[in-house]
């Protein structure tokens, strides 16, 4: 056994030597939203129909979801009914509606109750819209947090509502194990045109609705849902996302609804903010210092990190935007052995080796990336399919740290087998195809090491 795990250790520090640059080429087309017409933004039949219906984790274990929907008319009722069989929803979650106004745009009346106490590894059946239009729809809570349970996360960024964004989406649910997706910002694009259209809010809720009303969908912030504009009288940053869409933040004693994280079957997810205050000091600086040694390996050994910005990126796009993070957080994730980095914002897909640049400081001119067994994987995935189209000019030569990179709209999955264990796919958007074109095993260096424990796998 020693022998298999010396042969592991020396395979994944020899292909550390070279990445792979994809020769793959997308055709050249436009990358356009879809028309307010098209068919995936249809209204639900109905006087005050509920919309946009989505579900997140609601507590810190995984045993309460957040239900959040829109009545477009009337406030209606605030009233979820829930059950574990189809036609007897026999309990109910009373939560509260509000609205906001941007510039020159009233938002809908905006729901959200939180389902508390469920039972996990259970399907329950729920209804929206009591007393009017009544819509249903189903989820599954994650199994008890424990080591060797397995799940299945899937990756999707900067996703927008394009006919790419389509394809992507489409793409996910093909992939029928996932059960919750791991989202790294960038949501409707909204700010994308004249005065913060907000309308373009309420069309991808609706676009998104056929998943998020399914299957959690876990939230990071990203630049585009910033929404700051002075010129147009609007200096409240966050505003649109705030209100639609919540995120159980208190739970894991943050003070603000950007950074959290949330334990998920054998999982530990960290949600950072890269636009919100990180320095020394700031609330989330604080925040981050005492939550890495709250989380026990034992209970959840993989470790995942959710932000927008990538530390690590060889394209031509946002470089360097990450650096000031990096250098604050980056000793503390080798620190805690993060196992996994998932970013956005750079239109296209790179994968890392792990490497840290710790050593780094003002004097000492270590401003190389070394490869380091302690530090995470980073992984770039804001291929959702946004209208700004692919990051496609990437620098030359590829970086040493960089394992495989390709300018493609796709998403990935992550597949957690055991403490041990996980298998990660991406999965590019060819021609309306779903092709995997990036694939690894991971397996946890907490759990599995060799006799010298500076060496894991």
């Amino acid at each position: 056994m020693k022998f298999v795990i010396l042969m592991v250790v020396f395979v994944a520090v020899a292909s550390r030597c070279e990445g792979v640059t994809s020769k793959f080429r997308r055709k050249r087309e436009a990358t356009e939203d879809m028309p307010f017409d098209s068919d995936v933004f249809s209204v639900p039949d109905g006087y005050n129909a509920p919309q946009q219906v989505h579900i997140t984790q609601g507590d810190l274990n995984g045993n309460a979801v957040i239900v959040s929907w829109v009545t477009p008319t009337e406030p209606g009722s605030s009233t979820v009914l829930y059950g574990t069989t189809k036609d007897k929803l026999d309990k109910s979650a009373k939560g509260k509606h509000g609205q906001y106004k941007y510039y020159n745009y009233t938002s809908g009346f905006i729901h959200h109750a939180t389902l508390k106490h469920l039972k996990y590894d259970t399907k329950y059946y729920y209804a929206v819209g009591v007393g009017q239009t009544v819509r249903k729809f189903w989820f599954k809570t994650p199994p008890q947090v424990g080591p060797d349970v397995p799940y299945t996360f899937g990756l999707i960024g900067d996703l927008g509502q394009t006919y790419d964004s389509n394809r992507t989406l489409s793409h996910y649910e093909s992939n029928m194990d996932a059960e919750a997706v791991l989202f790294v910002g960038d949501l409707s694009y909204a700010d994308h045109y004249a005065d913060h259209d907000n309308r373009r809010w309420d069309s991808w809720g609706r676009f998104v609705e056929r998943s998020t009303a399914y299957q959690p969908w876990i939230w990071t912030a990203g630049n585009h849902e910033l929404d700051f504009a002075p010129e147009l009288g609007e200096t409240v940053p966050f505003k649109p996302f705030t209100n639609r869409y919540h995120t159980p933040y208190k739970a894991s004693n943050s003070t603000a609804p950007f950074w959290y994280s949330i334990k998920r079957g054998p999982a530990y997810i960290i949600v950072l903010a890269s636009y919100s205050a990180y320095g020394k000091y700031t609330p989330q600086y604080q925040w981050l210092n005492e939550e890495l040694p709250k989380v026990n390996r034992s209970e959840t050994p993989w470790l995942i990190v959710l932000m927008h910005s990538p530390w690590y990126n060889s394209y031509n796009y946002h470089y360097m935007e990450g650096e000031t993070m990096r250098v604050m957080f980056e000793k503390w994730f080798v620190q805690y052995k993060v196992d996994m980095v998932f970013a956005g914002h750079v239109h296209a897909y790179e994968r890392s080796h792990r490497i840290s640049n710790t050593a780094y400081n003002i004097i000492n001119e270590k401003c190389t990336p070394v490869p380091n067994q302690d530090a995470p994987v980073y992984i770039t995935i804001g291929d959702g399919g946004n209208i700004e189209g692919l990051a496609n000019n990437m620098t030359e030569p590829q970086p040493s740290y960089s394992a495989f990179r390709e300018a493609s709209f796709g998403h990935a999955i992550f597949e957690i087998k055991n403490k041990t264990h996980a298998y990660y796919t991406w999965h590019r958007n060819q021609d309306g195809e779903k092709v995997t074109a990036d694939s690894m095993w991971f397996t946890n260096r907490i759990w599995l090491r060799t006799d010298d424990s500076s060496n894991v796998v």
